[in-house]
């Protein structure tokens, strides 16, 4: 297991939560802009 596949694997883990508080921040500032984001999420 190299360096990069290490790193692959770190960012894996920690990504999905990332986008999560993402939204929740986003939801808890204005409820639009967190549906908006959490819209764009799902079409990209």
């Amino acid at each position: 297991m190299g360096a990069e596949t290490f790193l692959e694997v770190i960012l894996a883990i920690l990504l999905p939560p990332v986008e999560f508080w993402i939204d929740l921040v986003l939801t808890i500032l204005g409820y639009i802009p967190g549906i908006i984001y959490a819209i764009y999420v799902l079409v990209v």
